[in-house]
């Protein structure tokens, strides 16, 4: 579980044009898709918070299982386990079973560079009119969060707006792999690899016959 961290997310800037490249330099295209987005962006989130919510529960149940396990196995002299915490098979089909249903036009299939499939979100924000050294990405905790600001100051006028965006993240995503770019028209396109299912650690325990 994240524990109340920053991670700050790389913005890297391209110099190909979103609007020219997938729009046909159709400005009213591309509005109207982002309206779209900004309406999935809010059926999603709800539909992350409550996933988030179950999985948490199936967490600490698991957690308490593998606990009350453990300390049965320690009081019959087995210290092999004292250390084991990881969660059990319920959190772990619970988590598969979520991410197969998350369906979203936000959501693509994705291939790390290990070659492993997986889902990856996908979301934009226009933040055309603001400078790229104005813009800031970053993760706190489970939440994505793009801040722009920008403040201009002349001769008896002055120019203040600012650009808030939060996204909260499904639960395990490691914001270490969130990778975000900026085109040159102003496109921030953030993408966001989902957890993957924990992989169980197998052991075999000898049979010695006395």
């Amino acid at each position: 579980m994240l524990h109340d961290s920053e991670v700050r997310v790389p913005v890297l800037q391209r110099e190909t044009s979103v609007v020219e490249k997938e729009f046909g330099s159709i400005r009213e295209r591309f509005d109207d898709e982002m309206r779209k987005m900004e309406e999935e962006m809010n059926r999603l989130r709800g539909e992350i918070l409550e996933g988030n919510k179950r999985l948490e529960s199936s967490f600490k149940e698991s957690r308490s299982t593998t606990t009350r396990t453990t300390s049965s196995r320690s009081n019959f002299g087995d210290s092999s386990v004292a250390g084991s915490m990881e969660p059990g098979g319920e959190y772990r089909t619970e988590l598969k079973q979520w991410m197969d249903n998350l369906d979203s036009p936000l959501i693509s299939n994705h291939q790390d560079i290990s070659g492993h499939d997986g889902k990856c979100l996908r979301l934009r924000f226009d933040v055309s009119e603001y400078r790229p050294e104005e813009i800031s990405v970053k993760t706190v905790d489970q939440k994505l969060k793009v801040h722009a600001k920008h403040e201009e100051k002349g001769e008896g006028r002055s120019v203040y707006r600012e650009y808030n965006r939060e996204f909260l993240l499904p639960q395990g995503t490691d914001p270490e792999l969130i990778k975000s770019t900026l085109s040159k028209d102003g496109i921030l396109t953030v993408e966001a690899p989902l957890p993957a299912l924990p992989l169980t650690s197998e052991h075999r325990i000898p049979i010695t016959n006395f």
